[in-house]
């Protein structure tokens, strides 16, 4: 045995803790520098074997390579971060002449590259100190509110309940030491403005679509984005976050309950006497005086009812989640932005150009053929196509729409991939982009008026009052493009994230049910049939338009439409004056089978 290997058992009979000593490495001469110590090397694995074998510095390797018994300690690395036993054809060994190890296996050991960081670590801000106690109030009181004035529907309890949630993320974001912009009050604002929706319309479909453009708005008001990676990724951040957060929630209220100054036991013996002094003083009034009963119970959640306690502990439990979700995000958000691509290699002026001016030539071509068709009228969509104007329009307003679409798909990969060396370049790209731009806009204005054409013939329905509603805010978006081309793109994306939350808040506030009642009335009094089914189907937005109908018909058609007897925090206005108006002029008892299965021709009103 080697004096190595007899120093390496000697040691471990003594219980030397020292690491073993390194075989085959000349000690300096005298005046020679010492060998700089390498870093830490990479992981080493068998080259030309299926099985591959992994092996760090100083870690037991699966066979000795100096050929000795299994159970001696593995040599330490030398200087150069070489392993002292690694075979002589290692190509870790510097000037090594390429030759099998003395064990006679003929493996050759190869540097494997280090594993590549989480995709996040880039742009993850650090853990912020625990939370403080506004912040963990504002939680608490958000979880208070979600389990008792959640689970009825949403109305004014969203706006409600929105309040302690930002009051969570200020006071987070004030204590590790982040200001907010002017442009982040103003998403939070438009967040806020946006959950006036569901104040205002009892419709599922609009109240839902402005309650998530309003989430939107608010993580864009966390993080703060500009570029097209962070307006989309933005949402993902609070969601992301959960679980770090209820850990960090937990460190806070551990060291606030632990005593000290800022200490959460008197704040929390006070709301405990005052619950206390509200029930016992609260239930002595309102049975000494029924008038002060009914206000109080018509103001007081009743937690017995509804869905029952356990879903209002789920509701309590999943609003403190998402109050520690975005306070932590206020106070370390992820920085979306820099995930974001770099510019793309520009093309060359044929290779970038033809392509769309081609497709140019095709746009205009296109619109010259509709404006002989849409304006020269019916008789020569028939003589051509053999179908009605509705027809026609109705044919052709689904590929116009995708078409918009994926235009603006080309122009956000031309704009990466267009030239940029010069002044002729930058006018090429504008005189193709611009276009296109333009020529789309008249392709929006094709597909609008054909929409157009086909309500007028069968009157309005949800679908088509929302394609209709996306076409022009794809419109509003193809004019933000060419703006952006005039004015530079560095606010393009806010831009367009802000003109999509104003269609979803004016789309909202419309009441479209309402106005889907309207028009159908007003093409009956014209002359037109009435899908009675359909508009009873509406919600309690239609009911002053369909209060206007004649009965039996205006009895048919309220008879199906529900308005809950909700609690005033999750009753909209809408259901509000649907109530009154139903207390007023009751729904009566008329047969009503044949009305709702049949169109309702124009002499019946």
């Amino acid at each position: 045995m080697s004096d190595g290997v007899e120093g390496n058992e000697e040691r471990r009979r003594t219980g030397d803790a020292a690491g073993p000593e390194p075989q085959g490495v000349p000690e300096p001469r005298p005046g020679e520098p010492e060998p700089a110590a390498q870093p830490e090397p990479a992981t080493l694995v068998k080259a030309g074997t299926a099985g591959r074998t992994e092996a760090r510095a100083g870690a037991k390797t699966d066979e000795p390579a100096t050929g000795e018994a299994d159970d001696a300690a593995p040599a330490a690395p030398d200087a150069s971060g070489t392993p002292a036993d690694a075979p002589p054809d290692s190509t870790d060994t510097p000037d090594g002449p390429e030759a099998p190890d003395e064990a006679g296996d003929g493996l050759r050991y190869e540097r494997l590259p280090d594993a590549p960081p989480p995709i996040l670590d880039g742009v993850r801000a650090r853990p912020p100190a625990p939370p403080g106690l506004a912040t963990l109030v504002a939680a608490a009181v958000t979880a208070l509110l979600s389990g008792l004035l959640l689970g009825d529907g949403l109305a004014v309890n969203a706006l409600i309940l929105a309040l302690p949630l930002a009051a969570a993320a200020w006071f987070a974001a004030r204590q590790a030491g982040r200001r907010p912009r002017r442009s982040s009050l103003c998403w939070g604002a438009g967040g806020l403005a946006l959950l006036a929706v569901p104040v205002w319309s009892d419709a599922e479909w609009p109240t839902l679509l402005a309650v998530l453009a309003a989430a939107g708005l608010g993580a864009l008001a966390l993080h703060g984005c500009r570029k097209w990676s962070g307006v989309l990724l933005a949402p993902l951040g609070p969601v992301l976050a959960v679980r770090r957060a209820l850990v960090w929630g937990w460190r806070g209220a551990r060291e606030r309950t632990a005593g000290g100054e800022k200490d959460l036991g008197p704040l929390l013996r006070s709301v405990l006497v005052a619950v206390v002094l509200l029930v016992v003083f609260g239930g002595l009034f309102a049975a000494a005086d029924r008038a002060f009963a009914d206000l109080l119970g018509s103001l007081v959640p009743d937690v017995d009812g509804g869905s029952g306690v356990p879903w209002r502990l789920f509701l309590a439990v999943l609003g403190l989640a998402a109050a520690l979700a975005v306070a932590h995000t206020a106070a370390a958000p992820t920085r979306w932005d820099g995930l974001g691509p770099g510019p793309g290699r520009p093309r060359g002026r044929v290779e970038w150009a033809l392509p769309l001016v081609l497709l140019d030539l095709l746009f205009a071509a296109f619109v010259a053929v509709q404006a002989a068709v849409l304006l020269r009228g019916e008789d020569v969509v028939r003589a051509s196509n053999g179908l009605t104007y509705s027809e026609y329009a109705r044919e052709g307003f689904w590929q116009l729409l995708f078409a918009t679409v994926l235009t603006l798909a080309v122009i956000s990969v031309a704009v990466r991939v267009a030239p940029r060396s010069g002044p002729r370049d930058l006018l090429l790209v504008r005189a193709v982009l611009g276009t296109l731009c333009l020529l789309t806009l008249v392709v929006v204005a094709s597909a609008v008026r054909r929409m157009d054409l086909y309500m007028g013939e069968y009157g309005l329905t949800r679908l088509r009052l929302s394609v209709v509603a996306m076409e022009l805010w794809l419109g509003a978006v193809v004019l933000l493009i060419l703006a952006a081309g005039v004015f530079g793109a560095r606010l393009l994306p806010r831009a367009v994230l802000a003109s999509a939350a104003v269609a979803v808040l004016a789309f909202g506030l419309a009441s479209p049910d309402k106005l889907i009642a309207e028009s159908n009335l007003d093409a009956h009094r014209d002359g037109r049939t009435l899908d009675l089914r359909y508009l009873a189907g509406l919600s309690a937005d239609a009911v002053p338009a369909l209060d206007r109908l004649d009965e039996p018909l205006r009895s048919c058609a309220l008879r199906s439409i529900a308005v809950p007897d909700a609690p005033w925090y999750a009753t909209s206005l809408s259901q509000a004056r649907a109530h009154d108006i139903l207390t007023a002029r009751p729904v009566r008892n008329h047969p009503c089978r044949d009305l709702l299965t049949d169109d309702i021709s124009p002499s019946v009103r």
